[in-house]
């Protein structure tokens, strides 16, 4: 077994097989649109997944995520209307990495749905540029920055972060790597739930429920249904400690997959915390209804308050926080996703 993991971590770099599919790396193109706010990340002429910074989501993001069958893993709403579609936390969008609680700003919920008379206790991610936006043969970057800021207009941190793209058959990988610098006297991330990096995805990835919840129709309204339909709801979660379903909120682990089927297509999300996180191993604020999320900063509620992180920095430090996040065309395996996370570790 020990041999077969070393293996299979070398093959993250090598080009004879991975998991047993042809090492195939497609060429990875990074275009950036400027007017429209948004880098796409193409693979094999295929959109793979879109960096995007419009004014009305607060904060950069990714979205869509396709699998590499061309399935949209990622929750639609609320920036298209599908039917079928869960309508409650219009924050939740695509792929992201902020904070509940800086300096007693909520970052996290923060959306179009804020009134006026309440926006006073939310921060806002500003995108400010692309660094670097460079593709390749099974790989590419992308670098930006952004600033964090009160809604007074002050700076509170200034983020720098990497992309690292790749794509080899049947999987997808992005390595986020953010390096956040305080730009006050102290930043302080005090101990909240709502945290850090996370996705939303795609009704088809929940776990199936009865619970009674609001949907998008055909027409874009939002109706009440009482009972869910969960003829196409597949998703189970599995954390790198062996458990399984929504029992996994609020555990601790260096990974976790959320796996299902779409269209035929057995899929696989997984992200994966990095041993340099303050914080590791983190915990899991994962949902059954399709919220995805690694918390290394937030303890206090998980732990049932035996453990409390409240980080600072002071002005001018700075800490980086790095995910992996797989997508691949499979169920994959405790070892499979093992070799991904000793090889991340590496990094």
């Amino acid at each position: 077994m020990k041999s077969q993991a070393l293996v299979l971590i070398a093959i993250i770099s090598s080009s004879t097989m991975l998991f047993g599919q042809s090492n195939k790396k497609e060429a990875v193109t990074v275009q950036v649109n400027e007017s429209e706010k948004k880098v796409d990340i193409v693979v094999g002429g295929e959109l793979f997944t879109t960096y995007m910074y419009p004014d009305n989501i607060m904060k950069p993001v990714l979205w869509p995520v396709m699998s590499p069958e061309g399935n949209m893993l990622t929750r639609s709403y609320p920036l298209i209307n599908k039917e079928g579609d869960r309508t409650d936390h219009p924050h939740h969008v695509g792929v992201w990495l902020n904070y509940g609680d800086v300096n007693g700003l909520d970052f996290w919920n923060n959306s179009e749905a804020i009134s006026p008379e309440r926006k006073g206790g939310y921060g806002t991610i500003y995108h400010q540029s692309v660094e670097k936006a460079k593709g390749g043969k099974g790989k590419a970057v992308l670098e930006t920055k952004s600033l964090w800021k009160s809604p007074d207009n002050t700076t509170l941190l200034e983020e720098e972060t990497e992309f690292a793209f790749q794509a080899i058959e049947g999987m997808r990988i992005i390595d986020r790597t953010t390096s956040l610098t305080a730009a006050v006297d102290e930043v302080k991330f005090t101990d909240n739930k709502e945290g850090m990096f996370a996705i939303r995805v795609s009704r088809e990835l929940e776990l199936p429920t009865d619970k009674p919840t609001e949907l998008m129709d055909s027409h874009g309204v939002k109706t009440r249904v009482e009972k869910m339909d969960n003829t196409l709801v597949k998703g189970n979660y599995r954390s790198s400690e062996g458990i399984e379903g929504g029992a996994v909120w609020s555990t601790r682990g260096r990974w976790m997959k959320l796996s299902s089927e779409i269209n035929g297509e057995e899929v696989s999300l997984v992200i994966i915390d990095h041993p340099s996180n303050v914080g590791y191993p983190t915990y899991w604020h994962a949902r059954d209804y399709g919220l995805f999320a690694a918390n290394t900063l937030g303890q206090k509620v998980f732990s049932e308050g035996k453990n409390e992180l409240n980080f600072s920095l002071n002005n001018g430090e700075t800490a980086t926080f790095k995910y992996r996040l797989v997508v691949a065309s499979e169920d994959l395996s405790d070892e499979q996703i093992n070799a991904l996370a000793d090889a991340y570790a590496k990094k």
